[in-house]
C-alpha cells in the first residue's frame, strides 16, 4: 500500500515536471499554431496568415471551430494541419444569460486548453483577437507552460463589442476590458489593422504594434466573362434571380451563342453585393430603405436599371433581414441571400458592378475585410461612413462614404445612371483600384511580420 501511494503522490508531479522540462528544451522556433474560437472557414485573415506563414516554411497547426469549408490553399498545404475544438454544448442557450456566458468560457477554457497543451509544442502561439475571453489568458497560460512566444493579431477590442449589445456600463463589459488589457499586455509580439489601433494601443493600453493591413488574396480578382457567365449558370440552378428563362443559354445578366462566345445582356441588371455576418454592428434597415427609395425613384426616373442585390453570409439577423424584405412589395430590385462556397465568393465579387458595406465598426478602429477582398476584385464600393474608413476608401476615388439611407439611395442613382456607359463613375473608380490591387496579402505580411519572427527568434 505504502509503495501504491508513492506512485499515485509522486507519478503526477514526476510527469508534470518532465512535460515542462522538455518543453523548454524543445525549441519549436520555425512552427506556429494559430488559434482561432470561431469557424475557422469564416476566418479569412487568419487562413492568409496560415498561408504566409507555410509559404516561409513554418510548420503550421489552426486550432479552431468546424462549420465552413476553410480556402483549398489551408487544405492542400502539407505544413498546414487543421484541428477541430469540440462545439460548445447547443443546450447552453436555454440557461439564463450571464450564467449560460460563464458556463462556456469555463467548457471553451478547459477544450482549448487540453487540445493546445496536447498538441506538439509550437515557436508561436498566434491569436486572434476578438474573441478576447478565454482564448488571451488561456494562451497566455499554455505559453508560460510550453516556453512559447505569445503572438496577437488585434482585429478589434472584444469588450466594444461585447457592449452593443449589454451597454457600456454593464458590469460582464468592464471585467472584459480589465481582462482585455491585463492580458493582451502580457503579449511577446502585436500587429492590428489599422494606423489608428496602433495609435490608440500605444497611448492606452501601453502596447507596442505595427499596422499589417488587410490586403486581397491572390484569388480576388477581376472574373473574366466566360469564368462569370459558368458561375451565373451554376447559381442559376440553385437562385431564381440568375435565371433567364426567355432566351436559352443565358443567365439574368449573360449569353452564351452557339458558337461559345459569351456576352453580357445589353438589358442586363445591375449586381450589387454585401457580405455580412448579420450581427449588431451592420445595420442592415439603411441598406433596405436606400433599396426602397431607389424602388420608388424608379418610377420616375425609368431610365434607372433593374437591381440584384446579393448578401452573403450567415448570422443571428439573416432571417429577420430575409423576413423584411419578402414582406416588403419590390419592383425594380431582386434580392439573393446565398451562403457562397469559399472560391465562388471572389469569383461573384469580380463579376459585380459595386459593393456595400454596412460595417460600423464598434471600436471605430477597425476596417472590413469585405471592402479589401471588393477592391483586390476591382470592385468600387460605398461604405458607411465612421472613425477610420477613410484608411481604406477614399471618397469619390475608390468608392463613395454615405452616413444614412438617403445619401446611400443619391449614391446608388448617381453610379447605375450610367453604369454601362463608356465613362461612367464606376469605370473611373475601378481605373484608380489599380495601385491598390498590385500589393497582395504575401507580399505585405512578408514586409511586416516575418522581420518580427526573425527579430524575436534571433533574441531568444
Amino acid at each position: 500500500m505504502i509503495i501504491v501511494g508513492f506512485v499515485l503522490l509522486w507519478c503526477p508531479i514526476i510527469f508534470v515536471f518532465l512535460y515542462l522540462v522538455f518543453n523548454y528544451m524543445i525549441r519549436g522556433k520555425n512552427s506556429v499554431c494559430i488559434v482561432v474560437l470561431g469557424d475557422i472557414g469564416r476566418s479569412p485573415r487568419m487562413q492568409y496568415h496560415a498561408s504566409s506563414f507555410a509559404a516561409e516554411g513554418f510548420s503550421v497547426d489552426i486550432v479552431g471551430y468546424g462549420g465552413s469549408t476553410p480556402h483549398s490553399v489551408i487544405k492542400k498545404s502539407e505544413r498546414i494541419t487543421v484541428y477541430e475544438l469540440m462545439e460548445v454544448p447547443g443546450g447552453l442557450k436555454k440557461l439564463p444569460r450571464v450564467l449560460g456566458y460563464v458556463i462556456k468560457v469555463l467548457f471553451q477554457s478547459c477544450t482549448l486548453g487540453l487540445k493546445l497543451l496536447l498538441l506538439p509544442k509550437s515557436g508561436f502561439l498566434f491569436l486572434q483577437n476578438p474573441p478576447s475571453i478565454p482564448t488571451m489568458a488561456v494562451c497566455w497560460v499554455v505559453c508560460l507552460l510550453r516556453g512559447s512566444k505569445l503572438f496577437v493579431d488585434w482585429h478589434n477590442y472584444g469588450y466594444t463589442i461585447l457592449s452593443l449589445s449589454l451597454g457600456n456600463d454593464h458590469l460582464l463589459v468592464r471585467f472584459s476590458k480589465w481582462y482585455e488589457h491585463v492580458f493582451g499586455r502580457m503579449s511577446d509580439i502585436n500587429i492590428c489593422v489599422t494606423k489608428a489601433m496602433k495609435k490608440d494601443l500605444k497611448e492606452n493600453w501601453k502596447i507596442r504594434a505595427e499596422t499589417l493591413y488587410d490586403r486581397p488574396a491572390d484569388m480576388f480578382q477581376q472574373t473574366p466573362l466566360p469564368e462569370a457567365h459558368k458561375l451565373f449558370t451554376k447559381l442559376a440552378q440553385q437562385y431564381e434571380v440568375f435565371t433567364n428563362r426567355d432566351l436559352a443559354n443565358s443567365t439574368a445578366f449573360t449569353t452564351q451563342s452557339q458558337d461559345g462566345r459569351v456576352e453580357w445582356l445589353t438589358d442586363r441588371p445591375a449586381l450589387i453585393m454585401s457580405s455580412t455576418s448579420w450581427t449588431e454592428d451592420e445595420d442592415f434597415g439603411i441598406l433596405l430603405s436606400a433599396l426602397s427609395e431607389y424602388d420608388e425613384a424608379w418610377k420616375k426616373e425609368s431610365s434607372l436599371p433593374q437591381l440584384i442585390c446579393v448578401i452573403t453570409g450567415k448570422g443571428p439577423q439573416k432571417e429577420f433581414y430575409r423576413n423584411k424584405i419578402a414582406n416588403h412589395k419590390w419592383s425594380r430590385v431582386k434580392f439573393c441571400l446565398p451562403w457562397l462556397e469559399a472560391e465562388d465568393y471572389p469569383k461573384l465579387l469580380g463579376a459585380a458592378d459595386l459593393g456595400i458595406c454596412l460595417h460600423a465598426s464598434s471600436s471605430g478602429l477597425d476596417l472590413p475585410m469585405k471592402v479589401v477582398d471588393m477592391f483586390g476584385c476591382g470592385l468600387p464600393v460605398c461604405a458607411l461612413k465612421f472613425n477610420c474608413i477613410s484608411e481604406l476608401v477614399e471618397h469619390g476615388q475608390n468608392g463613395l462614404i454615405f452616413e444614412d439611407s438617403e445619401e446611400l439611395c443619391q449614391q446608388l442613382k448617381t453610379l447605375m445612371i450610367d453604369y454601362k456607359g463608356e465613362k461612367p463613375k464606376l469605370l473611373q473608380m475601378r481605373n484608380n483600384l489599380q495601385r491598390f490591387q498590385t500589393m497582395r496579402w504575401h507580399e505585405s505580411w512578408k514586409s511586416i511580420v516575418l522581420p518580427l519572427l526573425k527579430d524575436k527568434i534571433k533574441s531568444d
